[in-house]
């Protein structure tokens, strides 16, 4: 069953989600946040994947992006993002009260799941981040980063094209086609949101030490857009609480690669062995 819904921001936006239900008996409810220049839908076989192990999902497009409300490619701040996910929580906690609730971040979204684990302590059961962007796979031109910095003083909310590598994301070229054609699909980002999320992404690593949630970190060895060896570093400073699995030969979006049977298999272990009373 899909329910859709929508979500009122502190600065007024209308932010669209639905959640998902299995028709069994649900375990728990994935509460799954995009990446960067995405949108929900295109993880429809991911939820499908989650509820054909009777877990259900509940997501949303982010601000900028999908159908959501707020300009493309900007945040006024990255604490907004924050608010943001909150609001997804709540209405995870809404929708299926008295289920535990495990956060699921992809790229952008596991850089945001991750940050929100630590800085707001929310009541998770578990976390799982696949390819996060705790640092990219190549190291921006330091006169572009300098060159944001100023651009967020004087221009904000200016976009400019991510120059994302698309031939990056999968080996599976009907994914990179897809995406291509995608009308919901963006290529932007301001000065703003990169000099928020870029940091953003070193702190997850530097208190990985403080995390308390039980957490699975997957990542392709082969991806070119944001670093396995950030996501190993995190890992490594808490191997109690973070399971990492890195994957050979694969691409940035591990769950899209032709290999995801094996990915999906992984996880719905993790899962099994989480929720055992």
């Amino acid at each position: 069953m899909t329910d859709k819904f929508s979500l009122t921001t502190s600065d007024g936006l209308q932010l669209n989600g639905a959640s998902f239900s299995p028709p069994a008996e649900m375990k728990a409810a994935i509460v799954l946040i995009h990446g960067m220049g995405e949108h929900f839908g295109r993880y429809k076989h991911v939820i499908d994947f989650f509820m054909s192990k009777g877990y259900a999902v509940i997501s949303m497009d982010y601000r900028g992006h999908g159908t959501s409300q707020g300009k493309q490619g900007h945040i006024p701040s990255y604490n907004q993002l924050m608010d943001d996910t909150d609001l997804l929580v709540k209405k995870a906690h809404e929708l299926f009260n008295g289920l535990p609730l495990i956060m699921y971040g992809h790229s952008l979204g596991g850089n945001i799941a991750a940050n929100y684990v630590l800085r707001r302590k929310p009541a998770l059961r578990g976390l799982i981040i696949t390819a996060p962007y705790f640092k990219l796979a190549f190291d921006p031109p330091a006169w572009k980063v300098a060159m944001s910095k100023i651009m967020a003083k004087i221009l904000p909310a200016l976009t400019l094209p991510t120059e994302l590598e698309l031939a990056a994301l999968s080996r599976d070229q009907s994914v990179v086609d897809a995406y291509k054609n995608d009308p919901l699909v963006h290529d932007k980002i301001s000065a703003t949101f990169f000099i928020n999320v870029h940091p953003a992404g070193l702190y997850p690593i530097e208190h990985a030490g403080d995390l308390t949630t039980k957490t699975l970190a997957m990542h392709g060895l082969a991806d070119r857009i944001t670093s396995y060896q950030g996501t190993t570093a995190f890992a490594q400073k808490n191997p109690q609480m973070i399971e990492l699995k890195l994957c050979e030969g694969l691409y940035h979006e591990i769950h899209n690669e032709k290999e995801k049977q094996q990915v999906f298999d992984h996880i719905a272990g993790w899962l099994g062995k989480l929720l055992i009373p």
